[in-house]
């Protein structure tokens, strides 16, 4: 079916069987006898559309997030740039599949529930104090994610592990590639609107994939599977019940969730 670098790899549910596979041109799955970073190995066995449920396109041992990384979205905060790569965590408990629903808390704890569409790094291989010049050896691919944020709970509390970390906060997929295209930006669009709230190029990163690999596994070791959400462009904004928030990224596809009480 071509190149490896041509593939986008999903993990889904068919039954009671968790799989990680192929998408074929037709919509079909093919099975893999495992995660692809752990060698790509078909067993011949193909789940047909309608026959299963996609998921979060792996099962992260942590969700590492990146604040401020694009100087726009750090201005429409009233913030600073980092000097650094300002890091968070979001639990695993917060993953939500593509097309999921995200859960709105009781207003008794928030009143504002934020989008923040981005560009996620998939971990392939563990690694711990690598360097930049190395970091992409061990980065497996790309996917979307959805930092979705308590924005009234985060400047309330000064730090942001209940305003990041509700369950559902942290929509990801539909699915992974090992390659974007030249000039890929991340889209965001609400409802049915053809012009997109959040309109960036990937390449404005204040630290590209890289340095963000770099600096995180000089803190922590990073596992295959984990995750690296590197931050948002421009644009956030809130959800109300009922709205249905879209982040595209050429190459990868769609990642779509509504918001619901």
């Amino acid at each position: 079916m071509g190149s490896d670098t041509l593939q986008r790899y999903i993990r889904t549910r068919a039954g009671d069987e968790t799989l990680y596979g192929m998408i074929a041109a037709d919509g079909a799955v093919r099975v893999l006898a495992g995660a692809p970073w752990l060698g790509v190995c078909e067993t011949g066995r193909t789940l047909h559309p309608g026959s299963f449920h996609l998921l979060a396109p792996c099962a992260p041992t942590k969700i590492v997030a990146i604040g401020r990384n694009y100087v726009d979205h750090a201005a429409e905060l009233g913030n600073q740039v980092p000097k650094e790569p300002l890091m968070f965590l979001k639990p695993p408990s917060a993953l939500l599949d593509p097309f999921g629903v995200i859960r709105r808390p009781p207003e008794s704890l928030t009143q504002r529930i934020d989008y923040e569409g981005e560009l996620a790094l998939v971990m392939g291989s563990r690694c711990s104090s690598i360097g930049a010049d190395r970091a992409m050896e061990h980065v497996f691919g790309y996917t979307i994610a959805n930092d979705v944020t308590a924005r009234d709970l985060q400047k309330r509390d000064g730090q942001w592990t209940r305003a990041k970390g509700f369950d559902t906060f942290c929509p990801v997929g539909p699915c992974i590639v090992r390659e974007l295209p030249l000039g890929a930006r991340i889209r965001t669009f609400l409802n049915d609107a053809k012009k997109p709230v959040q309109d960036g190029a990937i390449d404005g990163m204040v630290f590209g994939p890289a340095a963000l690999v770099a600096a995180v596994s000089a803190v922590m070791t990073l596992e295959p599977g984990d995750l690296i959400l590197t931050g948002t462009p421009a644009g956030i904004g809130p959800l109300a019940p009922g709205d249905r928030v879209r982040v595209e990224i050429a190459g990868i596809g769609t990642l779509e969730n509504s918001l619901a009480d």
